[in-house]
């Protein structure tokens, strides 16, 4: 299958000649290719993304509000396709893909047009006068997603853009091309005004970064890694777009003397090896207490030793592949940097997989102790399923440790004292923190981290108020 651009209102062929393989990470086969746009698709993505914004903006909220219901509606039934299609592009378990993704979606968008149509400005009395507070679209948005939760993280940033009055153009993965795909063709299939949104395929180095330094593109909204979260700052900054940065992590889970054992097992097994640990959020240290130390651990590489890696498409798999060869390669090179480092790997290797799996990105679950808290597998993102374990002696050393890092985006606490748990939680410096629970998510709570974790915060009235500018008119009282 070869996938085209989708701008002012139709699918159309990129200008070059260029293309990239779309590999299913399970088995290393082709099955689709990816166009390599050039810097004039962009142009025309944006102009389209231009000229269709008068009319958007002047479209009522309640009407934008019904377009994105519009949307989920097409998107919930379309359930099937979304979970089959992104568990064939990233690897993942098609139950994962399914309950997270797919659900995700859908709800996003119908989140939204509820926040949207019930969104209203603010009034501010003074002695002599009133102050009204109204919030206006920015105008043309880019809107660039990674790889790991492709249609997830594209309509957790479609929806309110639109929502507010924005016209945007999407940039997904090159490496994860196939929902976005699907997400127009619900697109289309609704029937929203064409140039609202527009899609442009291709890498960052071509279609990316033409997008982020546009001229026309008036706010940037970025989910990625932090090198190349780095690299779209510099490229926005001298134009003084509006910029949310969404980036990597380096998330402790910090598992407490007094914890449910049963329960911080499972919730910290999980929160390290969900999506094959690449999600930002993923507890990839695990800091435990002495007390509890060994009983833990032990516990610990039990259940991650029972965990089913296979095919993604089986109901059961519980892990799948890494996304591609050069992602499990850096993976790898962590593993044996863990040992030079002087970790003891408890776990891990290659898992026995059946023939036709065989050229796939497979790397089994990796538990490394008995590093140093400063060391670079500690501290350093590697966005796989590989984590380190940690002793610490009390509350405090614990917090330092989870300090120690340039990340701060998430994190979770263990205990049986949910009053110590917030008060650990209190002490991260990190934009997220869970107590006894991981991924537990409030659409309407801020998301985001500070650090090398990203820059600013989205969902709920974040979104909104990232995506509007917000004007005060004063009126003197006669």
């Amino acid at each position: 299958m070869d996938l085209m651009n989708y701008i002012n209102g139709r699918f159309q062929a990129h200008s070059g000649d260029e293309w990239l393989e779309v590999l299913e990470p399970a088995t290393g086969r082709q099955f689709a290719r990816v166009p390599l746009s050039s810097p004039s698709d962009v142009d025309s993505a944006v102009l389209a993304a231009r000229d269709a914004q008068a009319g958007w903006r002047e479209a009522s909220q309640s009407e934008r509000a019904d377009w994105l219901d519009k949307i989920a509606d097409e998107l919930e039934s379309r359930y099937e396709d979304i979970a089959s299609l992104e568990s064939r592009d990233t690897g993942k378990p098609i139950s994962l893909a399914r309950a997270v993704d797919a659900h995700r979606s859908v709800s996003n968008f119908r989140f939204f047009a509820e926040m949207v149509r019930e969104h209203q400005g603010e009034v501010f009395e003074m002695p002599d006068a009133t102050n009204f507070v109204t919030h206006k679209p920015v105008g043309v948005g880019a809107l660039i997603t990674p790889w790991n939760l492709p249609l997830y993280l594209l309509s957790w940033k479609v929806a309110p853009a639109i929502g507010m009055g924005n016209t945007v153009v999407c940039k997904p993965s090159e490496l994860t091309p196939m929902t976005a795909n699907l997400l127009m063709e619900v697109v289309d299939k609704v029937g929203l005004p064409p140039g609202v949104i527009n899609l442009v395929h291709g890498d960052g180095r071509g279609a990316g970064s033409t997008l982020v330094s546009h001229r026309d593109v008036d706010l940037v909204s970025f989910t990625g890694g932090t090198l190349t979260g780095s690299k779209v700052a510099e490229a926005a900054a001298p134009q003084f777009k509006k910029i949310s940065l969404e980036l990597g992590g380096k998330n402790s889970s910090i598992v407490l003397d007094d914890c449910d054992i049963d329960l911080a097992v499972k919730g910290v097994v999980r929160s390290g090896f969900m999506n094959q640990g690449q999600v930002c959020l993923c507890g990839s240290r695990v800091l435990v207490q002495d007390g509890i130390y060994d009983l833990f651990v032990g516990r610990f590489i039990e259940e991650v030793e029972s965990m089913k890696i296979g095919d993604p498409s089986d109901e059961q798999t519980e892990l799948g592949a890494l996304i591609s060869a050069e992602h499990l390669k850096k993976v790898e090179g962590y593993i044996e940097l863990a040992k030079e480092e002087g970790g003891t790997v408890l776990t891990g290797g290659y898992p026995c997989l059946p023939k036709p799996l065989a050229g796939g990105n497979w790397i089994a679950p990796t538990v490394v102790s008995g590093l140093k808290t400063d060391s670079r597998c500690s501290t350093e993102e590697i966005f796989g399923p590989v984590v380190t374990v940690h002793r610490f002696h009390d509350d405090e050393e614990a917090v330092r440790i989870a300090n120690n890092t340039r990340y701060g985006l998430a994190g979770s606490v263990w205990t049986g004292d949910t009053s110590r748990g917030k008060k650990v939680a209190d002490s991260i410096h990190t934009g997220m923190v869970w107590v006894n629970t991981w991924l537990h998510r409030d659409l309407r709570a801020p998301f985001g981290g500070v650090g090398d974790s990203g820059v600013g915060r989205e969902g709920g009235k974040w979104s909104l108020g990232f995506f509007s500018e917000a004007t005060n008119v004063c009126v003197k009282h006669d």
